[in-house]
């Protein structure tokens, strides 16, 4: 495939626009860590919403998203959708309380919940766990999926995709920080949309595709088309839509839908003005990320299999891709070679843009751990902030590093994901429990986060997992494999709960008098503190998580409504679209409704 120069002259002025920007800001992110991680905590909702929105459309997103249509057909994305749930508890639960607890990381929420040594060592730990371990495996797919588009489209070995994406990238995010990210971010969800939504117009109306009407009643398309998966297929059913829906999006700790918020979006929520911009920021981020961005992608997936059946016609037709890289997340870039000159320019800008966008969020928050929970904790309790931006900066360029090694190793997009949601399993009723339950200590924390991780390895590592969860031969049917995971960790971390002490008296009371959690999870704390004359409410706002939960719901349905009806119009089922339509509308005004009556309880 050739790049004409107008399609050159579009990445090199998006290039020099992102450079730009980190240069501009790179003296105001140097003076302070609080400058270079939160931007001094003034962000608006609109441009941190953006921000996470953009972080999330990752080049690795459309080849995973592809990869799922073409092997469980559109239904298969309930195993993404179900976290919907999780992101708007967030919005209407946690988002405020994130703000009031007023922490530079969500890590260092661990040593205002918990008290001592363990809650010390959870800390520094985590520190590592998630901001070295887990972030160089999320980038590492990212990456992986920036290799996979330059081979397909540009012809270039993996290590020449690495050093070409990867440098711009360190370079701004190193300088920049915080601010350089959410200003270029607020570009690239821009860039990114019309490339994806560029791209899938055009490759639809291919003459080997024949336009929607002739894609939706092509006999190939038909079978993967439904958005629920087939009810008479007890095993598609309770794997794709079941388990996600019932267990998966309470229970799973992975980045960027984490239970109870975390990681770069507790990040985005800590930078924000007040609760407010909060919680604004986090709504906005759940409507455009589930209800606008699906479908340009699952498009170019359906047509795919079009024009590249299996995983053989896209090695015919690209041979030099190593045979380690060769899965169906391949179709997606592959679909994009067919775009003329300067429409491929600005779908390629959009990928690098998708790229770059989640690398340096990823690296700015992983950094940040590094910097405020492991280095200022753990080596240098005195460090002057001037050294705490020089380590900032200095972790980005190793987080990168590592990812790319990394990288260069692995081979499906898919395979990635599923591994971390394994790793994660068990561990999210923990992060929804530990603001309303007072019981919930250190060490249930600590016994989660490592049961998850041995189950995880004893079930995909040793012959363990086979034995036990086979459809054919098992002791287990196949779907039973992470329900199993989930109990197994839930019945470790509650009885580490109560084996070991609950915290201090003093560490409980100071967190609540700091955060107003509320609720009958701590009546007994609140007991001890009235017996003991000890004030420790300071609030008259009343409990706001029953109307918080009757939120979500309602954005579950306006959200749902939404992505499901533009599929409907998209097919041409024009009945079913319009009630959807309606439901969404009904939906939208009851959670007006829901949202005012909230605010006004907080005011």
């Amino acid at each position: 495939m050739q790049l004409s120069s107008l399609d050159y002259g579009f990445i090199i002025v998006f290039f020099s626009i992102i450079l730009g920007i980190g240069i501009y800001v790179s003296k105001k992110s140097g003076e302070s860590s609080s400058q270079f991680f939160l931007s001094g905590r003034t962000m608006p909702w609109w441009l941190l919403g953006l921000s996470m929105v953009a972080t999330t459309f990752s080049t690795d997103t459309p080849n995973l998203v592809t990869d799922i249509v073409r092997t469980n057909g559109v239904s298969g994305n309930w195993v993404w959708w179900a976290f919907l749930i999780t992101g708007l508890l967030t919005v209407f639960v946690y988002a405020k309380l994130w703000r009031k607890s007023n922490v530079n990381t969500d890590l260092e929420f661990y040593e205002l919940r918990y008290g001592g040594k363990p809650a010390s060592f959870l800390r520094k730990f985590r520190a590592i766990y998630l901001g070295v371990i887990f972030n160089v495996i999320t980038m590492s797919a990212v990456t992986l999926a920036a290799i996979k588009i330059g081979g397909i489209m540009l012809g270039l070995e993996p290590w020449q995709t690495v050093v070409s994406a990867g440098l711009i990238t360190v370079i701004f995010s190193a300088l920049g920080g915080f601010k350089g990210v959410v200003y270029t971010d607020f570009l690239l969800f821009f860039v990114a949309m019309a490339g994806a939504l560029g791209a899938a117009i055009y490759l639809v109306n291919l003459p080997e595709v024949g336009g929607i009407t002739a894609l939706v009643s092509n006999d190939i398309i038909t079978e993967k088309l439904s958005i629920l998966p087939d009810f008479s297929n007890t095993e598609a059913l309770i794997t794709l839509l079941i388990i996600p829906l019932a267990v998966q999006w309470w229970s799973s700790w992975y980045p960027g839908a984490e239970p109870g918020g975390g990681g770069y979006i507790a990040q985005r929520m800590l930078a924000a003005k007040d609760e407010n911009h909060a919680i604004g920021a986090t709504f906005f981020f759940n409507i455009m990320h589930y209800a606008l961005r699906p479908w340009p992608w699952i498009l170019v997936a359906l047509s795919s299999l079009i024009v590249f059946p299996d995983i053989a016609s896209i090695q015919e037709a690209f041979p030099n891709v190593p045979a380690d890289k060769l899965g169906h997340d391949l179709a997606y870039p592959a679909m994009l070679t067919m775009l003329p000159s300067g429409l491929l320019g600005v779908v390629l800008a959009s990928l690098i843009a998708a790229y770059m966008s989640t690398i340096s969020t990823q690296l700015n928050w992983g950094s940040s751990y590094i910097v405020y929970d492991f280095y200022k904790q753990q080596v240098n309790p005195n460090a002057s902030e001037k050294q705490l931006v020089t380590v900032g900066r200095l972790s980005t360029v190793v987080l990168m590093v590592l990812s790319a090694i990394l990288a260069l190793a692995l081979q499906n997009a898919l395979q990635l994901f599923e591994l971390l949601l394994l790793f994660g399993a068990g561990t999210g009723l923990i992060f929804i429990l530990r603001w309303f339950w007072w019981r919930i200590n250190a060490w249930s924390e600590i016994v989660a986060m490592f049961a998850s991780g041995i189950v995880a390895i004893l079930f995909k590592v040793t012959a363990v997992g086979p034995f036990l969860f086979n459809t054919e031969d098992g002791l287990l049917p196949s779907w039973a494999e992470y329900p199993t995971m989930v109990i197994i960790i839930s019945v470790f971390w509650l009885g580490a709960t109560f084996m070991t002490k609950p915290e201090e008296d003093a560490v409980l009371e100071d967190f609540y008098r700091k955060i107003q959690p509320g609720g009958p999870g701590w009546k007994k704390v609140l007991a001890k503190a009235k017996q003991k004359n000890i004030e420790i409410i300071n609030t008259s706002e009343k409990w706001s998580v029953p109307s918080g939960i009757t939120a979500m719901l309602l954005g579950c349905v306006l959200i749902y409504s939404c992505m499901f009806a533009t599929g409907y119009w998209i097919y041409g089922e024009t009945k079913l679209a319009s009630i959807l339509t309606v439901v969404a509308l009904i939906s939208g005004g009851l959670l007006i409704k829901t949202w005012r009556g909230m605010r006004n309880n907080i005011l």
